[in-house]
């Protein structure tokens, strides 16, 4: 069997290293908001060239902090894509505002900016992008609408830590960077997990204010926060795990280009990179009209394959709730009726890619 993605594989290419991380941990016994959480966060920070990083319990906190801390809230419109794991709109309805869904650049499944502008009204405060499946998505025109018309920025990089744009770590680049620890993420833990980086101090401060009950003084309270504090564990774990970012993401760059080579379709549209951007592949996502029959022969081989995403948000039953008139989203919707994504992780061998490839390419 050919999983989506193997973690015994990577622990058992890291054991030592953080089973001595943990024991370490278990030795201090200081397991909330210790020296671990303290060093990712510098080293986090210091990665992506900005002043902050700040650990919090998973990626979807990590987005609905950074949208409280930037001013957002009940009455407020948020534009961001419907191709997305649900987390990135789910949290702009917590908040009380309003997700305003454009539609996707189809080379890339990332928000169209062209599309952008279209969507903004006096309601709008700020603009979600979300780097899709490792690929960035295009920064600079964003940015260019969000200083038109005075709205914030927060990057949606779950999937996407260790993808550059023009040179310069994603997260860097708008008021509030947002990433997820998630075991299966090209920098995972074992667990939950989440962090926020930021050149602003204003949002940095609030930012730690909210994870802890809205404490900067124990037992103190300025606003009314949460209980998302990353795990002292987990950040021993991702410390290890950092060091060897880079070559992980190399590692499924180089199986991404083997994928590209030993797939041999021409009714399969395989993951592109726009020139400027580093893909870091957290997911291999081919187009393909006949899906399921590649689906299907596939799971005969043993082989893992899955379906991100089979409904675009605004298609979502959450959403039609509150959202009846629902804009038909072309793009996004023909994704979600094509896309499969294969194996991917950096311990794949080029002969388990070559089965893999075998069986597209003789899928009726």
């Amino acid at each position: 069997m050919i999983p989506m993605v193997d973690l015994k594989r990577q622990y058992q290419s890291l054991k030592t290293e953080i089973d001595e991380a943990v024991a370490d941990v278990l030795a201090q016994t200081q397991f909330i908001l210790g020296p671990n959480v303290s060093a990712l966060e510098k080293d986090v920070a210091a990665y992506h060239g900005l002043p902050h990083a700040i650990g919090v319990a998973n990626g979807t906190d990590a987005l609905l902090l950074a949208l409280r801390a930037c001013g957002v809230g009940p009455g407020d419109e948020v534009i961001t894509t419907p191709f997305t794991f649900i987390a990135t709109a789910e949290v702009v309805a917590l908040v009380g505002a309003r997700p305003v869904f454009v539609d996707i650049h189809p080379g890339n499944f990332n928000i169209d900016p062209a599309k952008i502008e279209a969507a903004v009204t006096p309601k709008t405060r700020a603009i979600i992008p979300v780097h899709l499946f490792g690929h960035p998505a295009d920064v600079n025109p964003i940015l260019d609408i969000a200083r038109r018309h005075s709205l914030r920025v927060i990057e949606d990089c779950a999937q996407a830590f260790g993808a550059t744009y023009s040179g310069k770590p994603v997260g860097a680049f708008g008021d509030a960077g947002c990433f997820s620890f998630f075991p299966s993420k090209n920098l995972g833990c074992y667990g939950d997990g989440g962090m926020i980086v930021t050149a602003a101090d204003d949002i940095a401060e609030k930012v730690r204010m909210l994870r802890n009950h809205g404490s900067r003084e124990r037992y103190y309270h300025a606003d009314v926060g949460y209980n998302s504090r990353l795990d002292e564990i987990q950040a021993a774990i991702l410390r290890v795990k950092l060091k060897r970012i880079d070559a992980m993401n190399e590692a499924r760059r180089q199986n991404a280009q083997r994928y590209r080579q030993a797939i041999r379709r021409d009714d399969v549209i395989a993951p592109s990179e726009i020139p400027g951007c580093r893909h870091v592949y957290h997911q291999y996502t081919l187009r393909m009209r006949n899906r399921q029959k590649a689906a299907d022969a596939l799971t005969q081989a043993g082989i893992a394959s899955a379906v991100y995403y089979p409904v675009p948000l605004h298609r979502q039953e959450a959403f039609l709730k509150l959202y009846p008139a629902s804009p038909a989203l072309a793009i996004s919707e023909t994704c979600a009726q094509e896309v499969l994504s294969l194996p991917m992780f950096p311990e794949l061998t080029p002969d388990e890619i070559g089965r893999i490839a075998d069986v597209i390419n003789h899928a009726g």
